[in-house]
């Protein structure tokens, strides 16, 4: 309590950051002067529901994300003492890929298509053949694949009188930033991830927009990823008891947010993150991409056209997903760090039993290939719940390990991987099997994407003086280190588990 007041007495600019991912919605309170991490909250406790109206489909409403931003905003101030008037900044972070749609009355013209949904994938697939691989992958450094582009083009295919009342289309946190400020805006790296960005031409895809046949004008203004993004409705102000004058001033997915709350900013540097989904991220200077697409090149959030900085992005979709199934179907009254101990009495190898964790939709990493998860060698008579714990979070860490090696191709060999404190890598078993596999040095650092999302604030909003500075205390609580001794178990239990993926994949 002492320090709390005394930290208020030197405190009259917070900045907030929210984190809006598929699971709930982050939020933290940081000191604009210090960067001192004041509060954090989330909302709900329990993962956010994902409706899938047919095999395949994910969908979310936006309506939804809007309430548990109100709700975590609460909680943030609930146990504090920081007046919420001193707020100067938002940051705001988010689900990649999905698709908001908003008719003329500011509303969700249907509910948004998220992230892991795989409706598009065909045509996505169409498109990459018609407009050109070469031209695809040269401009876009992707192909449209199951991005938010193509999620668009089959709302225009298949709801046509829902597409004719669409006046605006948005990335999640487009649409966050709107309901703060009443203002239609998008970045150039949200874009890229939307696969609407040519990099050659830096500017929005004429090529794309032409041949799926979408109106200039459905697209919103384009601002920097650190800017003034407009200030927040007087409305909000009295909803929200902020400031008035408050802005939003900075706004990223948030792979490029959680690789910029690690401090992974320059050509080489790695970041990894496993929530809901799986991801590896890392930042290279060149217009590089995977002739294969089992990888994805965006625009990083310091990206320029003189000074590239571009995230070449890895994702899974059935990471924290599958674990969290594992846990709600078949150990619902125990909690992660049970289930952890639980698995730790297995040997490694899960005495045979393999788990492949791709049941979120198609896998860009096995190319938008649709396996489904799936115990392998599943025995009653020797196999318990620990043995399937343990084979869960072994196959989740082996997925991380297989990307990891596809992403050799383009450059990247990490020596050393900068992580949260949070989700899969609070699981020493996940973290030590990547390790020992990769043969890198794994940073576990004390931040997250909402207190990312409010340094980015801070330095949007120029009440901190640089990139360089934001990041100035690394704060590494724990590293993992490759286990020399445990190398030819690891192996032999990985090469069982990519034997059987190549199987299925075949």
């Amino acid at each position: 309590v002492l320090e709390q007041n005394s930290i208020k007495k030197n405190v009259n600019m917070l900045l907030i950051g929210y984190d809006l991912g598929s699971s709930s919605v982050k939020a933290s309170l940081v000191d604009s002067k210090t960067k001192k991490v004041l509060a954090l909250a989330q909302y709900p406790e329990r993962e956010m529901t994902i409706d899938a109206p047919q095999e395949n489909w994910a969908e979310q409403h936006p309506s939804d994300w809007w309430s548990n931003v109100c709700k975590v905003t609460d909680l943030l101030f609930e146990n504090t003492e920081f007046c919420r008037k001193d707020v100067i900044a938002i940051g705001i972070a988010y689900q990649m890929h999905g698709l908001v749609t908003l008719n003329s009355d500011n509303e969700p013209a249907r509910p948004a298509i998220i992230w892991c949904d795989s409706r598009a994938v065909s045509i996505g697939d169409k498109a990459f053949e018609e407009i050109g691989r070469k031209n695809c992958l040269e401009h876009l450094l992707n192909s449209p694949g199951n991005f938010t582009a193509s999620k668009l083009k089959w709302v225009q295919e298949n709801e046509p009188e829902t597409y004719k009342t669409i006046r605006k289309i948005m990335l999640p946190g487009d649409y966050i930033a709107f309901k703060f400020t009443q203002k239609f805006t998008t970045t150039n790296t949200g874009l890229s991830e939307g696969v609407f960005w040519d990099f050659k031409n830096d500017q929005l895809s004429e090529t794309i927009m032409d041949y799926y046949g979408f109106d200039y004008d459905l697209i919103p203004k384009i601002v920097p990823v650190f800017s003034n993004q407009g200030k927040i409705t007087s409305a909000i102000a009295n909803e929200f008891g902020f400031d008035p004058n408050t802005i939003v001033s900075y706004r990223a997915g948030d792979q490029p947010n959680n690789a910029f709350s690690l401090n992974v900013l320059e050509p080489g540097e790695i970041a990894a993150t496993g929530g809901t989904s799986g991801v590896v991220y890392g930042v290279v200077d060149q217009l590089k991409f995977d002739p294969n697409n089992r990888v994805n090149t965006f625009a990083h959030i310091n990206h320029t056209e003189k000074q590239r900085r571009l995230g070449v992005l890895l994702c899974i979709n059935g990471t924290g997903s599958a674990y969290a199934w594992l846990r709600n179907n078949l150990a619902e009254d125990m909690d992660y760090f049970e289930l952890e101990t639980l698995a730790n009495s297995i040997e490694i190898g899960a005495d045979g039993l393999s788990f492949l964790p791709f049941g979120n939709g198609a896998e860009r990493m096995l190319q938008n290939t649709i396996i489904a998860a799936q115990f392998e060698g599943l025995q009653f008579n020797k196999h318990k719940l620990a043995h399937m714990v343990r084979a869960c979070i072994e196959g989740i860490a082996f997925s991380f390990v297989y990307g990891i090696k596809c992403m050799h191709e383009l450059g990247l060999d990490p020596s050393v991987i900068k992580v949260g404190n949070d989700n899969m890598f609070q699981s020493s078993i996940f973290a030590k099997t990547i390790a020992t596999l990769t043969h890198a040095e794994i940073q576990v650092k004390e931040t997250n994407g909402a207190v990312g999302a409010a340094i980015g604030a801070g330095f949007g909003a120029n009440k901190i003086e640089s990139l360089k500075v934001a990041f100035d205390q690394e704060n590494i609580i724990k590293t993992y280190q490759a286990d020399k001794s445990k190398l030819e178990a690891y192996t032999k239990a990985y090469e069982k588990w990519l034997k059987l993926l190549e199987t299925k994949i075949k």
